[in-house]
């Protein structure tokens, strides 16, 4: 029988992913990143990654899942045991070559270790929205900065830059790059008024080529919150590619606020 567990980050993924699951998952979170509203089984560290890997196999662990936010921590050389040392220069190497390379190279390890990474749609499909208008309205005008900033954001996540875009009337106001979605809406709702159209449509996709089991974008309420203090009409993504933490509440959040809800 298989178990699963679930490598949890910040924010509200990991327990939106483990209150979809039938059975709780084991949950181990990286030190300095923990969830919110889960339980914890197992804190560690990346200087005792063959440690943690260990610890998985003992418990009978057979599939993993990455659901959270991280930031690349600060490597303490002191704290390294002899296995995970000799992991050090792959992932320093693939740190140097982008977020991307980071992720492929952290699912290469857990994969040599024998468990199965699984991505979120494999174990809760039903957190990414297939295609349909979910609140409100669109326009003409609203399709047209959707398909426009679809475009930048696809160029953008080709070079491993990000995952959003905000568009007004064709024209680019922001998009995402490391300071990650919120930095981006706070930068677009500072903009004077006489340097920016009305309206607009924040566009959210996953990267062309990522590896989808791990890392696919996410929304909540609070990004409409967001969307809306910018000035925006709505927000927009890439239909079974985003994560939605709670749909309905998205739904009557986007209705409240008077903002379109398009998976596109």
């Amino acid at each position: 029988m298989s178990r699963l567990a679930l490598i949890a980050g910040r924010g509200a993924l990991p327990a939106a992913l483990a209150a979809a699951l039938r059975e709780r998952p084991l949950v181990c979170a990286l030190d300095g990143f923990a969830p919110e509203g889960l339980v914890v089984d197992q804190i560690f560290r990346v200087e005792r990654l063959a440690l943690l890997l260990r610890a998985l196999e003992e418990a009978g662990v057979t599939q993993v899942c990455f659901a959270g936010a991280v930031q690349r921590p600060r490597l303490d050389p002191a704290l390294f045991d002899p296995q995970t040392a000799q992991m050090v220069p792959r992932l320093l190497a693939a740190m140097q070559a982008g977020d991307d390379a980071t992720l492929r190279e952290v699912i290469a390890i857990f994969e040599e270790a024998d468990f199965a990474v699984v991505g979120v749609e494999a174990i809760a499909p039903a957190l990414l929205p297939a295609a349909g208008l979910l609140a409100g309205q669109t326009s003409p005008q609203d399709e047209a900065d959707a398909s426009r900033a679809a475009l930048i954001v696809q160029a953008l996540g080709a070079v491993d830059v990000g995952q959003g875009a905000v568009v007004a009337r064709g024209l680019c106001l922001g998009v995402e790059t490391l300071a990650g979605t919120d930095a981006m809406l706070a930068g677009v709702a500072a903009m004077p008024a006489d340097l920016r159209p009305k309206g607009g449509v924040f566009y959210k996709a996953a990267k062309p080529g990522q590896d989808r089991r791990i890392d696919l974008p996410t929304l909540g309420v609070e990004t409409l919150r967001r969307v809306a203090a910018a000035g925006l009409s709505g927000l927009c993504f890439q239909a079974g590619s985003v994560i939605c933490l709670d749909l309905p509440a998205m739904q009557a959040e986007a209705k409240a606020l008077g903002l379109f809800l398009w998976a596109r």
